[in-house]
């Protein structure tokens, strides 16, 4: 993205690198939509745009604001050094930023020059996405090691078991009968008693190779993603994209003749069709599944179920941010905790993932399998219990003529 000709290179923030320009990149393909369950924003809106503001003008003090928020993310990230907690938290404070700005190009993009716009949301995306991917990897081996502890029963992580469970674990499941240690070998407990005590014994056998398999696997990954980040960062790509952002930090946004309208007329229909978007993405939701905490058919669901509510993920945060625009004062909290709960339910659903591939890992026991299985069937639970918490969530009620007035 180019540095504007009628505007001098640089900004605030101490960017470095600025004017070098660069190719667009691909757009972000980002569908727009947005929420209904949690019901209508009625009432005076307290923060709304003030009488007689045109749209462009109310849209341009928003961008303003998370433009500056962008640029102070990165001035930050840079004076971080080598304190990671210091890069970590700018790096996240520059995603939600570039999510905000993004979001709102998406939503409101009939009152600015759409090529601009749609160029600038690509540019965003693109590092959003390279910026995101090291810091859920890291989260999603915290979640799977936890995990490991939980249904194993240790208050610690899962060590390796020593000599007695390297080849042993491979004799032991291939017999599928030998007794758990601390179990009598009389053959006198009932059979039930017996299987759950083989369950566990290779539970207990394959967690340390599991917890081993995947922080090498999601540990090698996070390091691949921490170098793209960095050179991400240090690229032209982003430097013209930092410059495009400290234009628009400083400068109105391009914008159409619709962005001279009063901005109640303009940014209030914009927020309910997102709205309505995502009302029809719930309502097409496998609502079989999402009403129930645990749904006997949760763990033969296939993955491609999760694309969908991944969505409505998106458009949740697409509503909460055109609210923020078109009503600042009237934030509710509902539409946030729905985030959460499909934040949980992505979350979830990678980390199943991540479980099922490391079980396809060639050559390894059947014990570590089994302990991979089980990980498996537990965040598939997991997902099942965040799509019924958004369920609960979702209050669907008749449509009122408009949510912001």
């Amino acid at each position: 993205m180019a540095q504007r000709p009628d505007l001098p290179a640089g900004g605030p923030g101490g960017l470095i690198g600025i004017g070098i320009g660069s190719g667009p990149g691909p757009g972000c393909g980002t569908r727009a939509a947005v929420v209904d369950g949690p019901g209508p924003y009625g009432g005076s809106l307290e923060g709304a745009p003030a009488d007689g503001a045109t749209a462009g003008q109310a849209l341009a003090a928003y961008l303003h604001d998370r433009s500056a928020d962008f640029l102070r993310s990165l001035r930050q990230h840079r004076e971080s050094g080598s304190d990671a907690d210091a890069a970590e938290d700018a790096a996240r404070q520059l995603r939600r930023a570039a999510r905000r700005i993004s979001a709102t190009l998406h939503t409101f993009r009939p009152l600015t020059e759409e090529a601009w716009a749609d160029q600038l949301r690509a540019e965003l995306g693109w590092l959003s996405g390279a910026l995101a991917r090291e810091h859920a990897l890291a989260d999603r081996r915290d979640r799977l090691m936890a995990a490991l502890q939980r249904l194993t029963g240790r208050p610690d992580r899962p060590q390796p078991a020593g000599r007695g469970t390297g080849r042993g674990d491979r004799t032991a499941a291939g017999r599928g009968a030998a007794p758990a240690r601390g179990r009598t070998g009389t053959g006198t407990e009932p059979a039930d008693a017996a299987g759950e005590a083989d369950g566990d014994g290779l539970l207990s056998a394959g967690a340390a190779r599991a917890a081993a398999l995947l922080d090498r696997q999601l540990t090698l990954a996070r390091s691949r993603a921490h170098s793209a980040a960095l050179q991400a960062l240090g690229s032209a790509r982003f430097h013209a994209l930092a410059d495009a952002v400290a234009v628009l930090a400083s400068e109105a946004p391009p914008a159409r003749a619709a962005g001279t309208a009063p901005a109640t007329g303009a940014l209030q229909p914009l927020a309910e069709h997102a709205h309505r978007r995502l009302a029809e993405a719930v309502a097409a939701l496998p609502s079989a599944r999402a009403g129930h905490a645990h749904p006997s058919d949760a763990l033969s669901a296939e993955h491609r179920e999760d694309a969908p509510w991944h969505q409505v993920r998106t458009l949740v945060r697409l509503s909460r941010y055109a609210q923020e625009v078109v009503a600042p004062g009237r934030a509710d909290p509902r539409l946030a905790e729905a985030g959460r709960a499909l934040g949980r339910h992505r979350d979830a659903a990678e980390a199943a993932s991540a479980a099922a591939s490391a079980a396809r890992t060639p050559r390894i026991a059947p014990a570590t399998a089994y302990a991979l299985g089980v990980l498996h069937a537990d965040q598939r639970h997991e997902v099942a219990a965040a799509r019924h918490a958004f369920s609960r969530l979702w209050l669907p009620g008749p449509a009122p003529e408009s949510r912001w007035s």
